[in-house]
């Protein structure tokens, strides 16, 4: 009896632990909007150091771990199109960052779960769910809330919403090549193809000089900050968290990144992050109804948990 105990201690003090990492993850990926704005650097060339030193990390990583780099040419080909719409995603989110703040950007943000609605039955060959397109025009209507009164962030909240809709559109596709190819295989090339997108950009556009790479000294630390902690870091590590604890307390807890990132963005940026009250009554409008779409969607989950809790307690 007493060896039993001692593993389900041990088991809850695994869980208690992965729990708090999961939630140090969150608070670094609402992190990475802090640091967009707080890098002088233009969207683009972001994203170009950002994957670039991203790709490096985890190629670090999977030669640490001796984990294979060999995919598929079918792979190859998929990866590189999701590639390029992961950088687009991020170059449009920190536009939105830079044209705007950091409150705005992410609140936009959240019309993802609207995107991927209507997104995810056509690639998953499902009908529509008109609960999830409800809640998705909920979304729409506190963002017309803080659209209507912070009409100078008007820019921002567009390049948001077509970055929310190139990130709903790159996590469906992962949806389906999850199934077939590890994660960090899908995530390393993805990266690399994303960086070479980039480059390719830049070297047409003729942006590559000197100057180019004369960043201040607090600029390259912002910039490996983000690409090893934000990107590589709390990838690596979100899939681990996701083997101990459930997919309910997972979707509940990344729902709380836009709430992190703008109680930080307020302590950070003080007065430029404060709105007006529609703003914050829009954005109650939004999160609740992200709140609201995660438990309507694990609703099943909830009860299967709860009949095996029933069950033990027999």
């Amino acid at each position: 009896m007493a060896v039993w105990q001692f593993i389900s201690i041990t088991m809850q003090e695994s869980k208690l632990k992965n729990y708090f990492l999961l939630h140090f993850i969150v608070f670094i990926w609402g992190f990475t909007a802090i640091l967009g704005a707080l890098i002088t650097v233009e969207a683009i060339p972001l994203v170009f150091f950002r994957m670039s030193f991203a790709v490096v990390f985890i190629s670090i990583y999977f030669i640490f771990k001796k984990k294979s780099f060999i995919i598929d040419k079918k792979g190859l080909v998929k990866f590189l199109f999701t590639g390029i719409i992961i950088a687009l995603h991020w170059i449009f989110f920190f536009k939105a960052i830079k044209t705007s703040n950091v409150s705005i950007a992410l609140v936009t943000m959240s019309t993802g779960a609207f995107f991927t609605s209507l997104i995810e039955p056509f690639f998953f060959k499902r009908k529509i769910n008109f609960l999830e397109m409800f809640f998705g025009l909920m979304v729409i209507v506190g963002l017309y809330v803080i659209f209507n009164f912070e009409t100078q962030y008007r820019l921002g909240i567009i390049y948001a919403l077509i970055s929310s809709f190139f990130g709903a559109l790159f996590s469906v596709l992962n949806g389906l090549f999850v199934k077939k190819y590890d994660e960090h295989r899908i995530s390393l090339y993805q990266l690399f193809f994303g960086a070479l997108f980039v480059t390719i950009y830049l070297f047409i556009n003729q942006n590559f000089s000197v100057s180019f790479f004369s960043l201040s000294k607090t600029d390259w630390f912002y910039l490996l900050v983000l690409s090893s902690i934000c990107t590589a870091y709390a990838f690596v590590s979100s899939v681990k968290v996701m083997k101990f604890l459930s997919p309910y307390t997972v979707m509940l807890t990344i729902n709380l990144e836009p709430i992190y990132a703008i109680i930080l963005a307020l302590l950070i940026f003080g007065e430029k992050e404060k709105m007006n009250p529609e703003f914050y009554l829009g954005t109650f409008i939004v999160l609740l109804v992200v709140l609201l779409n995660g438990v309507v969607k694990n609703k099943d989950y909830l009860k299967q948990r709860i009949q095996q809790r029933l069950k033990a307690k027999k």
